[in-house]
């Protein structure tokens, strides 16, 4: 039988600590007993709740691990020797697959994975109607897909595991193609089960215009058109962009669904801010990203100039993160921005660059740089693309998998910061497994 020790237990836990919760109604943390014996619409809306709670989960680790291995950030943390050790490659070490950035991730998503099983077994047992039954379906779906993209993007050519549905039969380990196109055809059944359906449940103020059947779905293909890159269809995802919230005329960059954070009870900070100038635990830009930037590129803002440089165990910079306000500032889950990039990425690989032209100068244009003047071949169009997500999405999380799909994820594109460091490309499968 394949499974995954750990995993397993993991699920196991997850069920206990759940039920465990019965007399206790929190919307971040539901009780799944009730809706094992009873699917009333009441405990399906608890569990719809509790599913985007989850979904928050882990998101600093994420970011760690990506940033670390793109060059984007260290992590100055004293706790934590892996992040300017491992995640650096300091004197060739590899990754082991036991990282806690690599772990953490991996638990709260197959967290929120094992809450969409839950939704859809419960869904069948249930007496509602066939539209709200629908409008679970498509939220569960979508979050399914969601939630094991960024497990595949960590483990890479590793692929992913998409079927924990059975605790004790875990399914197979799917390749990185396979897995995709399992990612991918979540989100597709999602999007159709979204198609005249009701929701009864309430969405956090992160959703807010997205908080209906018809505008989760354009948050749907979004996602979708996310996941279309990463396969190289792009053909794929123009159509998925047409159906999504893309904004190119009076665009509005930071539409889109967000992470929501609140202090107090068993709300989450944001992960990602650090008090300002703080010694310690910091996040620090890595100085290529204030050497390279344009003259007159206003992400520089990003970026705060510390008062005085640090330096930890051979590393060192000059600027801290300031990319979120507060700890309790939101972030994005996908916004349009992001969308105009992809757009942007899509239209240059199908040989349309005009408009990936006219896209990329939306973005431009935004951060002060004025319209794009080089030379408009697609060797020239990726390079002025992926320097506008560098500093778009910085620290989001995009990086490591942007610079990975176009090869330059290695030392002729990125600097070794001291003697003997390598570039990791990819997490390998937790030793745990057993496949």
């Amino acid at each position: 039988m394949k499974n995954i020790r750990r995993l397993t237990i993991m699920i196991a836990a997850i069920f206990v600590l759940s039920c465990s919760l019965d007399e206790v109604v929190d919307p971040n943390q539901p009780s799944l007993e009730g809706v094992v014996g009873d699917a009333s619409l009441q405990n399906l809306n608890l569990l719809a709740q509790g599913l985007e709670a989850r979904a928050v989960n882990s998101w600093g680790g994420f970011i760690t691990a990506t940033g670390s291995i793109a060059r984007e950030l260290y992590d100055f943390n004293a706790s934590d020797p892996t992040t300017t050790e491992t995640l650096i490659g300091k004197d060739g070490v590899v990754l082991t697959g036991s990282e806690p950035q690599l772990t953490g991730t991996m638990f709260g998503r197959y967290q929120a994975v094992k809450s969409t099983d839950f939704i859809l077994d419960a869904v069948e047992r249930s007496e509602i109607s066939e539209a709200q039954k629908s409008g679970f379906r498509g939220l569960a779906l979508t979050f399914k897909g969601f939630m094991l993209l960024d497990v595949l993007e960590l483990l890479g050519d590793n692929g992913v595991r998409v079927d924990i549905a059975d605790p004790e039969n875990l399914g197979p380990f799917l390749g990185r193609a396979e897995g995709f196109q399992a990612i991918r055809d979540f989100l597709d059944q999602g999007f159709a089960e979204l198609q005249g359906a009701e929701f009864t449940f309430q969405f956090s103020s992160g959703y807010e215009g997205f908080d209906t059947p018809a505008t989760f779905a354009q948050f749907n293909r979004a996602i979708a058109a996310r996941v279309a890159v990463r396969q190289g269809d792009y053909a794929g995802a123009l159509t998925l962009l047409n159906d999504s919230f893309l904004e190119l005329s009076d665009a509005n960059l930071g539409i889109g669904p967000k992470r929501i954070y609140a202090q107090g009870g068993t709300e989450l900070l944001n992960p990602i801010f650090k008090a300002p100038q703080q010694s310690g635990d910091q996040l620090i830009v890595h100085n290529r990203f204030i050497d390279d930037i344009q003259a007159g590129d206003t992400r520089i803002n990003k970026f705060r100039l510390r008062d005085d440089p640090v330096a930890r165990d051979g590393l060192n910079g000059t600027h801290e993160i300031n990319v979120y306000e507060s700890v309790t500032s939101p972030i994005d889950h996908i916004r349009n921005e992001e969308l105009i990039l992809i757009y942007a990425e899509a239209n240059i690989q199908e040989g349309n660059l005009t408009d990936a032209v006219d896209a990329l100068n939306i973005i431009r244009n935004a951060y002060g740089l004025g319209d794009y003047a080089g030379a408009v071949d697609e060797a020239s169009l990726i390079d002025e693309m992926l320097y506008n997500r560098a500093y778009s999405l910085y620290a989001e999380g995009h990086a490591m998998f942007d610079l990975r799909r176009y090869n330059r994820l290695n030392d002729t594109f990125l600097p070794i910061d001291r003697p003997g460091d390598i570039i990791h490309t990819q997490f390998p499968i937790p030793p745990f497994e057993v496949q």
